[in-house]
């Protein structure tokens, strides 16, 4: 059930006096009481809907309030539809990797980057690698230059504890 829906009253459910009223087509019929609304709508075989509570007198229209319903789903639906979900694909990396393995992750991220998500290059460093961040900054700025056609990172590499991190979006 959609939120627009919860929160519109129809029928018996209002518990007002007076209401404006408002006819299907969206014209005014003037400040009329409760029972005289539902009268109205219940002749022409609709509903009424308190459209605007919180205006004084709360207004209320007639209207097929099951139409409204599914119109409102629908626009929802497509709205959903519309969506593009970027994900986060992860890609981890050491500072002693060799070439070859550095060009088949490489060719990894750039599949990842082609579909449209982001990359997250994590860099790890284990014991006395992290006496040499340099040589992980190299192969972290190598790494980036084979995607560099496809991808670019949002903001420089930076350390997070024992790892270096990068994140690659998707060129445009």
């Amino acid at each position: 059930m959609s939120s627009i829906s919860k929160q519109i009253l129809i029928n018996e459910e209002i518990k007002v006096k007076e209401v404006r009223l408002l006819s299907e087509t969206g014209e005014q019929l003037g400040i009329v009481s409760i029972n005289r609304a539902l009268e109205a709508a219940s002749a022409k075989n609709l509903d009424l809907a308190m459209i605007s509570p919180n205006a004084e007198p709360p207004v209320c229209k007639i209207m097929d309030y099951g139409k409204f319903r599914y119109e409102q789903a629908r626009k929802e639906k497509d709205a959903k539809k519309k969506q593009k979900v970027v994900s986060v694909k992860e890609i981890r990396l050491r500072p002693g990797i060799g070439d070859n393995d550095l060009k088949t992750k490489s060719n990894q991220a750039i599949k990842f980057l082609q579909k449209g998500d982001k990359v997250k290059v994590e860099l790890r460093f284990r014991g006395r690698e992290l006496g040499h961040k340099d040589i992980g900054k190299e192969v972290m700025m190598r790494f980036i230059e084979l995607v560099n056609e496809f991808g670019e990172p949002n903001k420089a590499p930076k350390f997070e504890g024992n790892n270096m991190v990068a994140i690659i979006d998707p060129k445009k």
